[in-house]
């Protein structure tokens, strides 16, 4: 955040004090003092954490029934990674900032209370594949009802399909109305717009803070809340339905710029052009802009697809045949570049990597931060593994457990001794017959990649899935590079690095067992 953050966030800890003042809502009685978060994962972590370094009059707890989570949020080795955010959470944990199991006192203690639990899509039964999986938080509305010993605000802070705040809210009416008691709940829809990697960033200077509502004295209660940060000018207000639509909508639009530029590489290895020429053209008009177009093995992710996926799900629902089957395109073309990549590999390598090591840089689906839910890793790392190859995986921040958890979400099965996670590039690269890029952390672009090349396999083979290295460079050390959206490669003195007949004899590069 650069020096001017930090001395800021000195000052607000050293302003930290426990908050004891219990203000009152006039209208809505609501006690304005605390806030309580139900779910400490990606999102609702970061999130409090944020609010309780802006606001250190309130007091904020996190609470999650995972009893390791909130272990690790208790100790110096957080469940995330997240650049900048331990820094926020030792600042202010144990002052005003506290993580328990005790889901039932944070209920009754605030009357404040965010939502942030998972809404995976679902995997069986009406919608699998494309619908949401709206248990956890018809649970979190369950147990609010359970718990709750005066009226409260309730703010869904999950991804959630439209119409899930009117869900929430009959089961907080009947369930009351079942007890006889006259407590109220208002529902807020205040999606995120995070970015993994910069969450921290995005939290302390959003472009938006968007907050849904039916009920304007609660929808000022939250806005009076993060007005001690945004501007008011940011704090944008809309009905409940138009602000969780808004959340899949600008997941979904972002997607489709993926995908755009991705369909576009294929275009210009088939033709000739530089599709970071073409990124490069198109990104300097002003209508269109130069972000989320940079051409890439595939987007991943929680939100992405799952966003898509659920949108097309709501446009069915709807009647809107044309307006779903647009949307799905999104998805498969993803899907296909990520099988038109890996296929290249096999087939650049003599159209077999049976027995071979194959070095992948990267797990993560992006860099900076150790996440791999819907990686493009994993459908990369399952062809090979397929189709025989031995893959030894280097990324600075993921396990091979966590990508074991992930291949066992999807149903792949993994032999344990095809997929092998080194302690260094270099361990990966040694006796390797090809290096493949798959995740953009920044320290692969500073690498020896002369050192890999002398102990590889020769030829040696490149697979640049992210288009962030040298190229030419490469070529030079003696590489047979191969990137996304380009033809040939030359070498820094233009000359080609394989002959014009063996380009000529490889131009079919989906012909085979993996055409998409």
């Amino acid at each position: 955040f650069g020096s001017s953050w930090h001395f800021g966030l000195i000052r607000l800890v050293d302003s930290l004090k426990r908050p004891s003042a219990m203000a009152e809502h006039a209208k809505l009685g609501v006690r304005l003092n605390r806030i309580c978060c139900i779910g400490a994962g990606y999102v609702g972590g970061p999130t409090m954490a944020t609010i309780a370094l802006k606001c250190p009059q309130l007091e904020v707890v996190i609470v999650d029934m995972n009893e390791d989570r909130i272990k690790r949020w208790n100790s110096d080795e957080l469940p995330i990674y997240e650049p900048g955010l331990t820094e926020v959470v030792k600042a202010c944990r144990g002052k005003n900032l506290f993580f328990s199991t005790d889901v039932k006192k944070g209920i009754e203690e605030a009357d404040i209370i965010f939502a942030s639990v998972n809404t995976p899509t679902k995997t069986q039964g009406v919608g699998k594949g494309r619908a949401a999986d709206l248990r956890f938080i018809e649970s979190v509305g369950r147990t609010i009802a359970q718990y709750a010993n005066r009226s409260k605000i309730v703010i869904e802070k999950s991804t959630v399909p439209i119409k899930t705040a009117e869900a929430i809210a009959r089961v907080l009416s009947a369930n009351e109305a079942a007890a006889g008691g006259s407590k109220n709940f208002w529902i807020l829809s205040n999606p995120e717009f995070l970015a993994e990697g910069t969450a921290m960033k995005d939290l302390d200077a959003p472009d938006r803070v968007l907050i849904g509502g039916q009920d304007q004295d609660a929808i000022q209660v939250l806005a009076d809340v993060y007005a001690n940060w945004v501007p008011r000018d940011r704090i944008l207000t809309t009905n409940l339905w138009s602000s969780e639509l808004s959340k899949l909508v600008a997941n979904a639009m972002l997607a489709q710029r993926v995908s755009s530029i991705n369909s576009i590489s294929r275009l210009c290895e088939r033709t000739g052009a530089d599709v970071k020429e073409v990124a490069r053209a198109i990104g300097t008009d002003s209508r269109i802009g130069p972000k989320f177009l940079n051409a890439s093995v595939g987007f991943g992710g929680s939100c992405f697809q799952k966003d898509i996926l659920n949108l097309v799900y709501i446009c069915q629902q709807f009647g809107l045949e044309e307006c779903a089957a647009y949307w799905q395109q999104v998805v498969d073309m993803n899907d296909y570049q990520k099988i038109a990549f890996t296929s290249k590999i096999i087939q650049s390598l003599f159209n077999t990597v049976t027995k071979k090591k194959i070095a992948v840089l990267g797990f993560a689906f992006k860099k900076d931060t150790g996440d791999v839910r819907e990686t493009p890793a994993l459908m990369v790392c399952d062809m090979l593994m397929k189709d025989g190859a031995i893959v030894h995986v280097y990324d600075p921040k993921v396990v091979i457990e966590d990508a074991l958890t992930e291949f066992k979400y999807h149903d792949l099965e993994v032999n344990t001794n095809q997929l092998i996670f080194s302690k260094s590039p270099q361990e990966a690269c040694d006796g390797a017959h090809a290096i493949v890029v798959v995740t953009e952390w920044d320290e692969f672009k500073t690498y020896d990649y002369k050192s890999f090349y002398d102990k590889m396999m020769k030829p040696a083979f490149l697979f640049d899935g992210r288009n962030m290295l040298d190229h030419a460079a490469l070529v030079d050390i003696g590489f047979e590079v191969h990137a996304l959206g380009k033809g040939q490669i030359k070498s820094s003195g233009g000359q080609s690095q394989i002959p014009d007949f063996v380009t000529r004899a490889g131009s079919g590069l989906l012909s085979g067992g993996y055409s998409p």
